[in-house]
């Protein structure tokens, strides 16, 4: 090492560099050489694949054994459009499902409200009650796929006509496998689809993971989601950390119930933006995999290393698509896909290169499949666990991310955890902070942006076809939901949204009450304005 910080001192001697960092802010040398690596103690620090502390990944072969699960965010208009896409993108190839609701759906109003009109079937499939559930996985086994739902106030719902649609195909919910995203914490942040305030949300949350637990423990029913503040403006450190800090505050409150950590921390999968930054990118995961493992063997006590894995999955695409030179986002997207793996995910879905303007089409959400499906097959990436590893910058970056991420977590505690610094509105004060500067970066050039603020060239208006939401889609879904009103036997509507109010009024768990509710086709909208009644709704936190 003498000789090599002798030579590295006549090298350094030689060169001229100027100042670099990642996307996060952390230095990034020129060059990095053994010395980086000095203090590595290789065993407890990075292990072999399948083993504490999961550095290099959580199964022993990783994407050799298995590839990861390739679903596509997907859905949209009334639930036979949605379920016709589904069957397209399988028949494609695709391995797993991913739900997109509507607005509507994930704030808990039915299409028939006037204050809602608008955004039925806009920007997600519109689901009222069962009969919509039922129709959207029409000729599709539940036993046969996993599904993703994006949804969180509303996801004890949606899960429990996932798993009554399972029971009408004949399917055991001891079989159904899936995830909901069931995070409330991010909504509050950077998302905006709240309905309650955190501690009943949260309530509803340990609920789903208990019953899951219990009944359905083969589906996942939390998704700790980073994605949302990364999109929000946050930076990959600050996504990494506020997500754990989540985590923590989810492992927290189901402890409190009583939960033994290691019959439920299986269960717990988390999710994430991949953006441009590469290396800084795999470094995000492999940290995040070793952070975990360490904070629930030496924090929360867990034994079971399944309790200890960081089940990750990923979308690609988001804030980095770009409206200008879109067709450039097929690069970018395949970029992220690339660093994703690379990483060691789970599940991926990679945006399609239009999404920057609206739903993907039939056409360029079958090349964003494909993309995974070129890299997952062709380009052998996956022949190798971790490939990254011994590399002298990534391991550098991975402890530095790691360093970064665990003072994030400390200063969150410190102020009383994640629910109080959501409160107080300290969370989104960090990441406006931050997003002001990238834009700021964005408008001076420092941050280039091809095609945007660099190589820059006159473009038409898009000639490619956008999708345009369907008004007779509307008024189909809005007639579906008056004629279920009208055949569904009203007394046991009202029977089971009374047991369900008598049931929030208590402590007890609301699973069972909203899966009978749901089988009696009762509404969202019903269901959730009974959940208001006794919960009430948050107010936002004014953020300077």
């Amino acid at each position: 090492m003498d000789k090599l910080g002798e030579k590295l001192k006549d090298w350094a001697s030689t060169v001229e560099t100027d100042q670099a960092a990642t996307s996060s802010g952390i230095p990034v040398k020129v060059l990095y050489t053994p010395k980086d690596m000095a203090n590595m103690d290789y065993l407890n620090d990075l292990g072999v694949p399948g083993e504490y502390p999961f550095t290099r990944g959580i199964y022993p072969t990783m994407h050799r054994g298995r590839l990861w699960t390739m679903r596509q965010y997907s859905g949209f208009g009334t639930a036979e459009e949605s379920n016709q896409r589904y069957k397209f993108l399988l028949g494609q190839g695709q391995t797993g499902l991913s739900v997109a609701l509507d607005l509507p759906t994930q704030i808990g109003y039915d299409s028939d409200d006037p204050m809602v009109e608008e955004e039925v079937g806009r920007v997600g499939v519109s689901i009222d009650t069962l009969l919509d559930m039922e129709i959207l996985f029409d000729g599709i086994p539940l036993d046969k796929i996993s599904t993703s739902f994006t949804i969180n106030s509303t996801a004890s719902v949606l899960l429990a006509m996932y798993i009554a649609v399972a029971e009408k195909q004949g399917i055991d919910s001891a079989q159904v496998r899936g995830t909901i995203q069931n995070d409330i914490l991010k909504e509050y942040v950077a998302r905006g689809t709240w309905i309650f305030p955190p501690e009943p949300s949260i309530r509803l949350i340990v609920d789903t993971i208990e019953w899951c637990m219990n009944n359905a423990p083969k589906f996942n029913p939390i998704s700790i989601a980073g994605a949302h503040f990364r999109d929000a403006g946050a930076t990959a450190v600050q996504e990494l950390a506020f997500t754990l800090a989540d985590a923590i505050s989810y492992v927290e409150a189901a402890l409190a119930r009583g939960i033994d950590i290691d019959e439920f921390a299986p269960l717990l999968s988390f999710f994430f933006y991949t953006h441009n930054d590469f290396f800084e990118e795999v470094a995000k995961y492999r940290a995040g995999r070793r952070i975990w493992a360490k904070l629930m063997k030496e924090r929360f006590g867990a034994v079971k290393p399944k309790s200890q894995m960081f089940r990750f999955g990923v979308v690609g695409g988001g804030s980095t698509l770009t409206a200008q030179q879109p067709l450039n986002n097929v690069v970018r997207v395949a970029y992220q896909a690339l660093s994703s793996v690379l990483g060691g995910v789970q599940s991926m879905f990679t945006c399609a290169w239009d999404e920057a303007y609206d739903i993907p089409t039939v056409e360029s959400a079958e090349l964003a499949l494909r993309t995974q499906q070129v890299l997952g097959y062709e380009t052998r990436v996956m022949n190798t666990v971790d490939p990254l590893a011994g590399s002298y910058f990534v391991e550098s970056l991975t402890d530095e991310m790691e360093s970064a991420v665990m003072k994030i977590i400390t200063e969150i505690e410190d102020k009383g955890g994640m629910v109080k610094a959501v409160q107080s509105g300290h969370i989104q004060s960090e990441i406006l902070k931050n997003s002001y500067q990238h834009q700021k970066q964005v408008e001076s050039g420092e941050l280039v942006i091809v095609g945007v603020n660099k190589f820059v060239k006159d473009e038409s208006d898009p000639t490619f076809q956008l999708y345009e939401a369907n008004r007779e889609n509307f008024s189909k879904q809005v007639d579906r939901l008056k004629q279920v009103k009208m055949e569904r036997n009203a007394g046991q509507v009202a029977k089971t949204l009374a047991n369900l109010q008598q049931a929030a009024k208590g402590q007890e768990n609301l699973m069972p009450y909203l899966v009978e509710a749901v089988k009696a086709y009762a509404t969202i909208g019903e269901i959730i304005g009974i959940l208001k009644e006794e919960f009430g709704e948050f107010q936002e936190p004014a953020v300077i």
